[in-house]
């Protein structure tokens, strides 16, 4: 078994390989003079079982197309089989067709991703259960819930927790957190735009006065709706407020916003390296290295991953 890694995250890498008591591959992963990407092996892998970790985040373009090189280089180096990990998958918003004449994007870098001669995908929360089938090959997508979960109940036992999705669409993801948070009461903030030109409008469904409520997301990007979600939690009464997302993108003034905001804290996981946390002290980062880890060893091994999350 062999653990490469990609520019993109090279922090997470290191703490994948210090829980597998595993060194990093060595390989040289550099630019020419145009901005090609060239990658070069410098250690036998031929007839491994190699996982290449690359988040898709910032730039996107840039580290898809890392990834993809890797992924070939291997394949030409006669690795066994090749398993991309991809902490954040990014293009996963576009999942699907939002009007005429516009790409499913999504469905495209899977496919790329096979070509290139991927025999398995690992990723975490996907931002629809469906990208798993636009993929031709076995995919594995964990769930950073525990995580968070375990990272609640440590530090904030004992309070009227209330989870809440900052959108109908995110309520699947609400309930399973909810869930493990010992049946905690659901929320759901209905936004809603009365006519162009007009600031949303935030309803609160369920009874958030007097409560601690937890906002939960899978993507945190320009940080609008958390924001806003949080200060209309704070108007209906609610006595704190708290989000929990996994894929800290946070691209232009995000974290500036957030410092600004009603949120009490931002915790984002370690899916995604960037600089634009740093620069806020209500942004807590949380390591989904273990995690990622403990699945890396059980693919290996060939045993259950779905067990991780029972």
């Amino acid at each position: 078994m062999k653990l490469m890694a990609g520019n993109s995250n090279l922090p997470l890498v290191k703490a994948i390989a210090a829980y597998l008591e595993l060194p990093i591959t060595e390989a040289s992963v550099r630019r020419f003079a145009d901005e090609e990407i060239f990658v070069e092996i410098l250690e036998n892998v031929r007839g491994e079982d190699v996982f290449v970790v690359q988040s898709t985040s910032y730039p996107a373009n840039d580290n898809l197309m890392e990834l993809l090189i890797c992924i070939d280089a291997l394949r030409r180096a006669s690795a066994a089989r090749i398993t991309a990990v991809l902490p954040y998958f990014g293009y996963a918003r576009q999942d699907r067709k939002p009007g005429p004449r516009t790409p499913i994007s999504a469905k495209l870098v899977a496919n790329l991703i096979t070509v290139a001669g991927a025999n398995r995908v690992l990723s975490v929360d996907l931002h629809a259960g469906q990208i798993q089938g636009f993929f031709d090959i076995p995919t594995d997508n964990l769930y950073g819930a525990p995580v968070m979960s375990a990272d609640i109940l440590a530090r904030f036992a004992g309070r009227k927790i209330t989870v809440v999705s900052p959108d109908v669409g995110g309520v699947v993801r609400a309930r399973a957190l909810a869930k493990r948070l010992d049946n905690a009461p659901l929320a759901i903030v209905d936004k809603r735009r009365e006519r162009p030109g007009e600031s949303e409008v935030m309803n609160i469904i369920g009874d958030v006065s007097d409560r601690f409520c937890i906002l939960i997301d899978d993507i945190v990007d320009s940080a609008g709706t958390l924001c806003n979600a949080a200060a209309a939690l704070r108007e209906a009464g609610a006595e704190d407020v708290v989000a929990y997302c996994t894929h800290g993108v946070l691209s232009g003034g995000a974290a500036a916003r957030v410092q600004n905001s009603s949120l009490s804290e931002l915790v984002i996981t370690d899916s995604i390296h960037g600089e634009a946390a740093d620069s806020a002290s209500k942004i807590r980062l949380l390591t989904i290295a273990p995690l990622l880890g403990e699945a890396i060893k059980r693919i290996a091994d060939e045993s259950s991953v779905s067990s991780l999350f029972d």
